[in-house]
């Protein structure tokens, strides 16, 4: 079966952010880290997520998302 190259290019931008030593994403590249919809990730961080800003620009560390799975964990 033959992969779409909208399948290669989203495989690619999974391979780079996971091989990113980028420590800060912005909440597009940080909803993908953590595997869930841009909208899902905004409910995140109305439970809680923190999100750091500075002059509008709004980044979040994957430590703090990592943090935030193993504290709603059970």
């Amino acid at each position: 079966m033959m992969k779409s190259k909208e399948t290669d290019e989203l495989l690619n931008k999974i391979k780079e952010l996971i091989m990113s030593p980028k420590e800060w994403l912005s909440l597009k590249e940080a909803a993908t880290y953590a595997g869930v919809s841009y909208n899902t990730f905004i409910k995140f961080r109305e439970m809680g997520l923190r999100v750091a800003e500075i002059e509008g620009i709004k980044r979040v560390s994957r430590k703090e998302i990592d943090t935030f799975f193993e504290n709603h964990s059970y």
